[in-house]
């Protein structure tokens, strides 16, 4: 079976805030929370935190933005010192929350983590890094890329997914990435090189052009000092997209190695087909930036907020929670993408559609908001 992680692509305005990074997991951090909330009631302890500390707070997870450096024209890294209670224990290939006030309005999106939860062994205050390309549809990434300065404060929710390296790493690796999908792999290519266990990778990279190429001086010095890693950058408005099926011709031993595969579309669906018929579906690990949606049906109708009263008119297209937040509701969310749960709520009246299966669902039934669109009105209980 492929493994297939997906991840946020759409932003987010005015919503609860994800889960605090670390929370649960370290009771002395917890505890010192919980104190400071008793002792500074009926004040919040944040008014007390941030006293001394911007990146303090007792209600969510803080960071800084120290730098904004570009990579391309159109995508830029941002470096971040977490703030208190981050802990440093994810996974390369996981992808983070980041919550960015615009406008008066928090607005989130996820992003892969590019840079190493293993230390560089500097001794310098820990960072995180993400890298973002401005998309032309993008609110949130275009701001990140060019309107965000040093020291501004976002808000940081728990790092998740499910596309991640292994500790320690297969024998054999094929790394198969296109555009801005070359970020989570970025993060296991720069955690390989702090454990010095660069082994045998072979690596095809699709862009553009050779100037849309994320990463490409780290990556060619990477090629340069390790023999075992194998890079191949495939400039696709000259040379055309690679055909999977012809994947022999660049890696011969494909079908022996495990796969981690992102990019566009159309490239990880073809390898989907590709890896299933070889009869090795099991050796490929993908991740999407955005959920598969099937043809809208119906003329949508109007959602009601139980708990809020307000409705609003949705057309078929337009998730609950798209809605929702239209109308300036905060609503629970997670990934957005019908993953993991955190978003669903009661459907008290009429039905609602699943965008990326068409299948109704029933008055009575808990539905995920941000994967479903109304089949006439509707009551949700938000």
């Amino acid at each position: 079976m492929v493994k297939n992680q997906v991840k946020i692509s759409a932003n987010v305005v005015d919503t609860i805030r994800p889960t605090v990074v670390g929370e649960g997991r370290n009771p002395a951090i917890d505890a010192v929370r919980a104190l400071f909330g008793r002792i500074t009631t009926p004040l919040l302890p944040d008014d007390y935190l941030q006293l001394a500390n911007p990146l303090w707070s007792a209600r969510e997870m803080r960071g800084r933005v120290l730098e904004v450096r570009r990579e391309t024209e159109d995508s830029a890294t941002l470096v971040i010192k977490p703030g208190w209670g981050f802990t440093f224990d994810y996974q390369p290939g996981q992808y983070i929350g980041i919550g960015l006030l615009v406008d008066g309005r928090w607005r989130w999106r996820s992003y892969s983590l590019t840079s190493s939860p293993h230390s560089d062994g500097t001794g310098r205050s820990r960072t995180i890094t993400i890298t973002v390309k401005a998309m032309p549809e993008g609110f949130l990434s275009t701001h990140l890329v060019g309107g965000v300065t040093p020291g501004t404060i976002v808000r940081l929710a728990a790092p998740q997914g499910n596309f991640v390296l292994p500790d320690p790493a297969p024998a054999s690796v094929l790394f198969l990435t296109g555009g801005s999908g070359i970020t989570p792999v970025m993060s296991m290519l720069r955690t390989l090189t702090r454990r010095g266990q660069i082994g045998d990778i072979v690596h095809i990279h699709s862009a553009p052009t050779e100037s849309d190429v994320m990463f490409a001086a780290e990556l060619a010095e990477l090629a340069r000092d390790h023999d075992t890693y194998r890079l191949t950058v495939r400039t696709t408005r000259t040379q055309g997209r690679l055909d999977l099926r012809q994947l022999d011709g660049v890696a011969p031993d494909w079908r022996q190695r495990q796969t981690w595969a992102c990019g566009p579309e159309g490239m990880l669906t073809e390898a989907e087909k590709v890896w299933q018929a070889a009869g090795i579906g099991d050796q490929l690990h993908l991740e999407r930036f955005a959920a598969s949606r099937a043809a809208a049906h119906g003329q949508g109708g109007a959602v009601t907020f139980g708990r809020s009263g307000k409705t609003v008119a949705a057309d078929a297209a337009t998730s609950l929670m798209e809605a929702g937040e239209s109308a300036g509701l905060r609503m629970p969310f997670g990934c957005r993408m019908g993953i993991c749960q955190s978003c669903v709520v009661p459907l008290v009246e009429g039905h609602v559609r699943d965008l990326r299966t068409g299948v109704e669902h029933e008055p009575g039934t808990r539905i995920q908001t941000c994967v479903s669109a109304a089949s006439g009105d509707c009551v949700i209980d938000v």
